[in-house]
């Protein structure tokens, strides 16, 4: 029996499990002991990585959709050429920019450096991913603040501080392996502010209760206390930050008079809260969700990156404004991706960065894409508009995950070509698209994850190939080679070689990964950026900022803010009642394609999409538990769930389970001005019961 070490490719702590096999057969999977992030622990769903692609009959080879809409079997080199022949087609009559992808944070890095090299750099074409559903407000928080996204933290720091303030975050459900490190650390105190009493906040030392989308609200005006009090670094200040005096002036308007009324947080909490932050010696502040997917999501970020920097809480064991990422492979996303930044970071107007890149590639500098991406918004509108003509969607399912998802419906009955590259063929998604290139999962390919805590691990082949079966990075060299790249190609031949590609494209930058092998970050403990050529490893786990020098021209970090905006949708007589949504349970995952083939997962969770609501609301309604309700959406949607009583939201508001196709569609498009990350937390309903 072989035992094989890989990395878990669900969320993005990125466990590494050992994998038992014998005779191409999973006999059982065990966390892997001594392995800094999980050491020996993990979730029900990496436990039982070994069920992915059992449960369901998926296609091994292509499927073409004919005249009829029936799909047909195909073989992989027609499936390539047809693909080649049709956005040929497509872009010799429309434009180069008449071709899209869609990725995601589920594909190993160099994956999708991979697809961003034949999308952008060699057809030419626009290019994003469902990061831009989790991350993108943190990233450009922090390239903002810091002058490059740098999330700046280690988990053991969640083990040595003495004060932990979770804002729109819900680890316990959401990451409970980062929970684990709280739990290791009893003499913390625990703070959540969130709307609803989550699981996190219920094992908190204090929920703060705030109201829906005022945090912003809130984290200025515990900056004027702090600030009015002396209860700041002044040093750390002076010499480390850029527009203190501004930013002090700008939250003077927030005051402790006003609180209550704008956030429902008492002044008497605040001025608590405060003092907490302030007598804490370690104080570290985490967020996720909960801030990024909203309306004003990068000046919320911001709010509480000034918290921490004002406080001095940066670069120092234990402290931080931390950013926990979403998706397994969304840090390798938003740094390697060639979507919204060059590889390895940087601008693309940027010489010095665009000579770097070509010649790590071996091409012309002009091949390079001269401005980021449009964002995925942009992406589905112009289908819909008729201006995209071909979209390829890979490993990600957005006619259920994209916000307004009818949206998304209209775009796929509209476009004239859509590829769908996924591991599973009956996918909401796959159910419109002309073309479907199947893939394989994680347990069948090679490559490279980088987690929330920017830490690189190996996935590894578990089980061997069948006859026909492809990886996303085998698909993608295919694609290339039909297209007509020929040498273009030759930095990309394997998984490891694109790796070598990366390394030199970071060469010099703040997530420089020129001393990685991938010898280093298999079968070992990973390696955190940035750890350049030369370097020696000391530690298995280090922060960013230690030296309070940032990555901006001054070398200091910045203080940025904004006013408060208003609520886009506001409550109203017909729309009464504030809709949020969020994770479900541990063992669900996104649109639930991976863990429905889990059994202890689906003997669980509901099969059909269900609203948690409060007893007292539900009594004036006449909603009694297991009721069918109808939510009726200021987005001009309806959509019906089950009822599930619960005094974890309170009487004004409900709380969807993101899981489940009907929760997005009655979200509006609205978007952060900045990040254009979905607002997926807030919505104005009314509720009825279905007789």
């Amino acid at each position: 029996m072989k035992v094989i070490q890989s990395t878990c490719n669900y969320c993005s702590i990125a466990c590494n499990l050992d994998f038992h096999v014998e005779d191409n057969h999973i006999v059982k999977v065990v966390p892997t002991a001594g392995y800094p992030v999980n050491n020996g622990f993990c979730c029900i769903k990496g436990l039982n990585l070994d069920k992915q692609n059992t449960k369901y009959n998926n296609p091994v080879l292509p499927l073409i959709r004919d005249e009829e809409g029936n799909m047909n079997q195909i073989s992989w080199n027609e499936a390539c050429k047809y693909f080649a022949k049709r956005i040929k087609e497509i872009q010799e009559q429309y434009g180069k920019e008449s071709v899209a992808f869609i990725s995601t944070g589920q594909l190993a890095t160099e994956e999708m450096a991979l697809i961003g090299h034949i999308g952008r750099n060699y057809l030419g074409g626009n290019g994003d991913g469902n990061t831009r559903l989790c991350m993108a407000t943190s990233v450009v928080a922090y390239k903002q603040s810091f002058g490059f996204d740098a999330p700046p933290y280690t988990l053991h720091d969640l083990e040595v501080s003495d004060v932990i303030i979770f804002i729109g975050a819900n680890p316990v459900v959401a990451h409970p392996i980062l929970w684990g490190r709280v739990k290791n650390n009893p003499g913390a105190k625990i703070i959540t502010i969130d709307p609803r009493r989550s699981e996190t906040a219920c094992n908190s030392d204090i929920w703060i209760d705030i109201r829906p989308k005022t945090d912003l609200y809130l984290l200025y005006t515990l900056a004027n206390v702090l600030i009015e009090k002396g209860w700041i670094d002044k040093e750390f200040i002076e010499n480390h930050t850029e527009d203190f005096d501004g930013f002090k002036e700008h939250v003077k308007k927030y005051t402790l008079d006003n609180v209550e009324e704008k956030t429902g947080i008492s002044k008497g909490r605040v001025l608590e809260l405060a003092e907490i932050i302030h007598n804490g010696k370690k104080v570290s502040f985490w967020w996720t969700m909960g801030v990024n997917q909203s309306y004003q999501a990068v000046r919320t970020a911001q709010g509480i990156i000034n918290l921490a920097l004002i406080t001095g809480n940066i670069g120092r064991e234990g402290t931080g404004a931390n950013s926990i990422t979403g998706q397994c492979n969304a840090m390798g996303s938003r740094v390697y991706s060639n979507t919204t930044g060059l590889y390895g970071g940087g601008d693309y107007d940027n010489e010095t960065r665009r000579k770097a890149v070509a010649k790590a590639l071996n091409i012309g500098e002009e091949m390079l894409p001269k401005k980021p991406t449009i964002p995925y918004n942009v992406i589905i509108q112009k289908v819909i508009e008729g201006e995209i003509k071909a979209l390829w969607v890979v490993a990600t399912n957005p006619r259920s995950s994209w916000i307004n998802n009818e949206e998304f419906r209209k775009a796929a009955e509209k476009i004239d070509f859509l590829v769908v590259q996924d591991m599973y063929g009956e996918t909401d998604t796959t159910k419109y698209c002309h073309l479907l290139l199947p893939s394989t999962g994680g347990l069948k390919k090679k490559g490279v994850l980088i987690n929330t805590e920017r830490r690189l691990s190996t996935i590894n082949p578990v089980l061997e190939k069948n006859e026909d079966e492809l990886t996303d990075y085998d698909i993608f060299l295919k694609i290339g080679e039909a297209l007509g790249m020929g040498s273009l190609l030759d930095k990309w031949r394997t998984p490891e070689i694109a790796f070598e590609t990366l390394k030199e494209c970071s060469r010099g930058m703040p997530c420089d990964i020129t001393g990685v092998t991938y010898d280093m970050i298999t079968n070992s403990k990973g390696v955190q950026w940035p750890f350049r050529a030369g370097e020696k490893l000391e530690c298995n786990e280090r922060r960013l900022f230690e030296d309070k020098k940032f990555y901006t021209p001054s070398g200091k970090a910045k203080l940025i803010y904004e006013d408060v905006a208003e609520w886009p949708i506001k409550l109203s007589e017909e729309y009464p009642y504030v809709l949020n949504t969020g994770r479900g349970t541990v063992g669900q995952w996104h649109t639930q394609t991976r863990t429905r083939e889990i059994p202890a997962v689906t003997a669980i969770v509901p099969e059909h999409a269900y609203i948690n609501i409060n007893p007292e609301l539900a009594e004036e309604l006449n909603i009694k538990e297991n009721d069918k309700v109808r939510v009726n959406s200021a987005n001009g949607v309806s959509k019906e769930f089950i009822a599930k009583l619960s005094r974890t939201v309170k009487k004004g508001e409900i709380y969807a389970p993101m899981h489940y196709i009907e929760a997005n569609a009655l979200l509006p498009s609205f978007f952060d001005t900045y990040s254009k990350e979905p607002s997926y937390k807030l919505v104005p309903v009314n509720i009825e019961k279905v007789s």
